[in-house]
């Protein structure tokens, strides 16, 4: 009789530590991805570049976009492909734009401003949450082109890269490092 309380014990522990490793890794992520092609900016300019005339960009439906800084993604702890640019609309607001990302799904995956360097290999994997950074936003798919819109008060000098955060274990999937242009 003892013995098949001891089992019984025993499976429920098993069962409560399955459950939990399922909800914490939720390994099925590894096996899902979503594709999301947002409408990005049309970029004509640099910041260094004069802004076009009327006349340049009469043809365009929409107004241009200024790129201020861009850089491609290095892989951490998942392969993560695709880059990252920082665009400033017309209307002075300005966007962080993923183009062609392409990366692994994971838990509680963010998107972050920061202001440390990048660096390949596994040495890089810890790093972002060292310095500041600003989160801006949930992660909106795994592949694609993700266009997040930046809050007004962020101080763009003040970041020098982007990485693609698991919140979870505090570890980076991918990072660019942005370059003024």
């Amino acid at each position: 009789m003892r013995g098949k309380r001891v089992w019984g014990i025993g499976a429920a522990g098993v069962v409560v530590l399955g459950a939990f490793g399922l909800y914490w890794f939720q390994p099925w992520k590894l096996f899902t991805s979503e594709t999301v092609n947002d409408t990005a900016p049309v970029v004509v300019a640099s910041v260094d570049t004069p802004s076009p005339t009327a006349g340049d960009v009469s043809s365009l439906t929409v107004q241009p976009a200024v790129l201020v800084a861009r850089g491609t993604f290095v892989t951490h702890e998942h392969d993560t492909l695709g880059t990252a640019e920082i665009v400033r609309l017309a209307d002075g607001r300005n966007q962080l734009v993923l183009r062609d990302l392409s990366t692994s799904d994971g838990p509680d995956l963010r998107v972050w401003l920061t202001d440390q360097p990048v660096v390949a290999g596994r040495a890089g994997w810890h790093l972002f949450d060292d310095g500041k950074y600003v989160e801006v936003g949930r992660l909106k798919g795994t592949h694609g082109t993700l266009v997040y819109d930046l809050p007004a008060n962020v101080d763009l000098a003040a970041f020098t890269s982007v990485t693609i955060w698991c919140k979870r274990f505090a570890v980076s999937f991918g990072a660019a490092p942005l370059a003024a242009r």
